[in-house]
This record gives structure tokens, C-alpha cells and sequence, in this order.
């Protein structure tokens, strides 16, 4: 696509509307609150390599914007002149300066995240030419926040019922069937990585071996059948499609999905009696899969089945723990508040710790939010006019919540996690202390992070 059609309709019309005498525009990229009280950075590197680094057009695409507008406009309003003398000036490279925290660190939200100024002051109408582009990163973001937040809940469990360093395999990425596109399964289950390391989302791995300088493998999964390999048996032959995955796998971990009919016969007949010695005797473990009805019902029910079948220890927290050749991965009505309900009622009132369960999450975590949940905005706070620099911001009367920030922006962090955003007196007041780094400059990417340090940066 002509990347400079890769922007809302109304930005081909900005260029005529700064005031006189403007050299440069500053705009900045924050959380106004929203669903969590934080965010983990991530995503920015992906869009500077894949839509900002290097020339990003050619005296074609100049002409094909412009013809295009003419007959989306009906009107001449595109800046044929001004992406021309680009062109002319930096050979299709974008001169705009972008500073951003760290990928990977937990920034309260109402903080600055990301600036951007052009570098050049024939280009003013750039930065902001650029916010439809850059405003995406709320996607990855999001998704790396919602994540993170689970495995605040999910750890919080474990310390109390089991064993924390469970944790990393605690959450599963299952939601590459069910998000928008390829590029969404790819930066969405990259995002989760940052905090796990258990997906099926095979794109979320390319992208990190891709972009984030991984050189070996940053996420695992298992064997594991679909109700398509198991149904395909026969109803009389359930017992038959079971015992087909325990010798297909004869060793580690394998799913096997077993509510194709009765999930309760599956566990009680089939893996705790039929079956029950090869499970038993096998080297690895048996993940079952129940995949339908009322989660805290059937998962309670299945607890109790397998305790009763395969028995139990009591850990030392007093929480019932199966024998390590078991256990169960809830895929079915997964969300952040679910979890949440299932662990304690199956701690609360069943006696189970969570060493038992794992989850797996589709839509719900790559999917299931949007702009709004974290309230991501991106707005200029600072215009160079005359010379001189400006204040830029908004105060509507009617939403304070959307009030937007003034002048040149640092972030700076008086205490490790204590972040705080505050105004440049000038240019380079703060340049020692600011949390802000130059990631992009000219066309060129400045600053890259490695998955390993942006984990680190993320843990709890």
C-alpha cells in the first residue's frame, strides 16, 4: 500500500491549517487512564521496521496520493509540494525525531509513552501526518497490559495454593484463529509473550524472531487433539481415539480434549478406569481438556472425578495437588474475571490448588479490547511558531478526562517505578533523567530492545 495513503482521510487536509510562521510540531502518545492502572510498552520497534525505517515513498506514490485524493475529495487539496520537496530533500525518508520509554517497562497511565517532532522545519504537518500510523501501538500494548495483569492473578494463587515457578506456562495464547488479521495475531501474540511463555499463536513467535532479535525459541506448546481428531473415531470408539494420543506421545505433556460427549464419563470411565494405567505408567503428563458448559460447574466436577480416580496429596499450603501424570487446561469462557472466579472457587470451596490448572485464552486476549480500554490519545502538546515555542493543548469544558498535556514533555522516574511526566523548561533540561529515548531519527531506527530485557523490565 502507498504509505502515504496509510493515514485518515482528514490529515491530507492538515498542512493548510497550522498557524503562519509554524517550523515545527511536537505531539506526544499517553494512557488517560481506562481499565488498568498501568501499562508495559510494547510494540513501537514493530511499526518503526516494518512502516517508518528506510525511504517510505517515491515520486509515483506522490502522484497516485495525489489522484487519489482529487477523486476521494472531489478537490485539490493533497500537499503535492510539500511531499515533493520531501521527496527532494530526504530521498523518501521521514525527518521526524521519536523518543519512547523503554519497550517493556510498567508506566502508570496519564504518562507520557512516545514523542514525536519533525526534525526539519519545512515539515511541520508531518508528526501529526504520522499519528495514525503510530497511535496503533495502544494494540500491543493493551494486550501485553491485559496479559500481565492475568499473571498478577494467576501468581497470586499460586503463591497462596502452590507453586509459583509454575507460573510462566499458566496462561496459553489461543487466540490466533480468532483476531483480525495475520499482522494482529502477530503483534498481539507477541505481546503476550512478553509475560508468558506458552502459545499456539505462531505468528507472535515469527514476529519476536523477527523484530526482537530472538534467536532461539521464546514460547513452547504441546501435543493436542481437536474434537475433529477425536470425533472422527466414532462415538463408540472414544476409548480407542484416547489411547491413540497416550502411544502417539508415549512421553512429556499431551492435550487431549475429552468433552466430545460427556466430559464427566471421560474422566471417570475412560481416563480413570479404562485408560487409568496407561496414564498411570506413562513417562509425561496427561493435560484434559474440558471445552464446554458452565466453567466452575464442570471444572469442580472433574476435580473431583480425578481426585477420586487417580488421588491427591495435600501440599504443604493444605491444598489438594494430583499426581504429576494428570492434569487440566480450562479453554472455554476464559477471561481475566473468569479466571479470577475459577481459581478461587476451586481453592475456596474444592480444596484445589492451582498447580492443577492451566488456561488457555482466545479472543478474549488478543481480541476482546480496544483503543479505548487503556484510553490510548495522541496529541500535540507544543508548536514552534515564529521561533518561538508554544504550549498546544486541549481543556474541554465538557470531559476533563480528556485534557491534554502542555509544552515539551520528559519522563522522569525520581524512584524506580515512580514515573512522572513533567514540561521541558527547555530543549534539553531533563535529557539526563528522561525515561524518553531516541528511537527514531531521519529514517533511521536508533534504538532497538531484545525480548530478554523487555521481559525483565515487565516482571511482576
Amino acid at each position: 500500500m502507498n504509505f502515504l495513503l496509510r493515514t485518515d482521510s482528514y490529515k491530507f487536509t492538515h498542512w493548510k491549517q497550522y498557524p503562519p510562521g509554524t517550523t515545527r510540531i511536537y505531539s506526544y502518545l499517553e494512557s488517560r487512564g481506562g481499565m488498568f492502572p498501568a501499562t508495559v510498552f510494547f510494540g513501537l520497534q514493530y511499526y518503526l521496521k516494518a512502516y517508518l525505517q528506510g525511504p517510505r515513498f517515491t515520486a509515483s506514490d506522490i502522484e497516485n496520493a495525489d489522484q487519489f485524493c482529487r477523486q476521494h475529495f472531489g478537490a485539490d487539496l493533497f500537499n503535492r509540494d510539500g511531499w515533493r520537496r520531501l521527496l527532494e530533500k530526504y530521498g523518501g525518508c521521514l525527518p521526524v525525531r521519536i523518543k519512547a520509554v523503554a519497550e517493556g517497562t510498567v508506566v502508570p497511565t496519564h504518562n507520557v509513552l512516545v514523542t514525536i517532532e519533525n526534525t526539519d522545519p519545512e515539515f511541520p504537518w508531518l508528526p501529526n501526518y504520522l499519528e495514525t500510523l503510530l497511535l496503533k501501538v495502544w494494540y500491543p500494548t493493551t494486550v501485553a497490559t491485559l496479559s500481565r495483569e492475568i499473571k498478577k492473578i494467576i501468581g497470586g494463587f499460586l503463591a497462596r495454593t502452590g507453586d509459583p515457578s509454575l507460573l510462566p506456562f499458566k496462561l496459553h495464547d489461543f487466540g490466533y484463529r480468532g483476531v483480525s488479521s495475520e499482522e494482529t495475531a502477530a503483534l498481539g501474540g507477541a505481546a503476550h509473550l512478553v509475560n508468558f511463555q506458552g502459545t499456539d499463536t505462531v505468528a507472535g513467535i515469527v514476529l519476536l524472531q523477527d523484530i526482537y532479535h530472538v534467536t532461539g525459541m521464546p514460547a513452547h506448546s504441546i501435543p493436542a487433539s481437536e474434537h475433529s481428531t477425536m470425533t472422527a473415531w466414532g462415538k463408540e470408539h472414544e476409548v480407542d481415539a484416547y489411547r491413540n494420543m497416550l502411544t502417539s506421545y508415549p512421553t512429556g505433556l499431551v492435550a487431549c480434549v475429552s468433552d466430545s460427549y460427556n466430559i464427566f464419563n471421560a474422566c471417570e470411565k475412560i481416563w480413570g478406569e479404562l485408560l487409568k494405567p496407561d496414564v498411570m505408567h506413562r513417562q509425561g503428563t496427561l493435560v484434559i481438556r474440558p471445552d464446554s458448559g458452565d466453567p466452575i460447574q464442570v471444572l469442580a466436577k472433574v476435580f473431583d472425578i480425578l481426585g477420586e480416580k487417580f488421588g491427591y496429596e495435600t501440599n504443604t499450603k493444605g491444598y489438594r495437588v494430583l499426581p504429576p501424570c494428570v492434569r487440566v487446561i480450562q479453554g472455554d469462557g476464559v477471561n481475566m474475571f473468569t479466571i479470577q472466579n475459577m481459581l478461587y472457587q476451586l481453592a475456596k470451596f474444592h480444596g484445589w490448588s492451582a498447580d492443577n490448572i492451566a488456561f488457555g485464552m482466545g479472543g478474549a486476549l488478543l481480541q476482546q479490547l480496544n483503543r479505548d480500554t487503556q484510553k490510548f490519545a495522541f496529541k500535540s502538546s507544543a508548536a514552534e511558531v515564529d521561533g518561538q515555542w508554544r504550549p498546544v493543548f486541549k481543556d474541554p469544558i465538557t470531559d476533563p478526562g480528556k485534557n491534554s498535556k502542555k509544552g515539551r514533555l520528559a519522563l522522569v522516574a525520581p524512584k524506580p517505578g515512580d514515573f512522572q511526566t513533567i514540561e521541558e523548561v527547555s530543549g534539553d533540561t531533563f535529557e539526563a533523567e528522561d525515561q524518553l529515548l531516541t528511537v527514531f531519527e531521519n529514517g533511521e531506527v536508533k534504538r532497538e530492545w531484545g525480548l530478554d530485557e523487555i521481559r525483565k523490565r515487565a516482571e511482576l
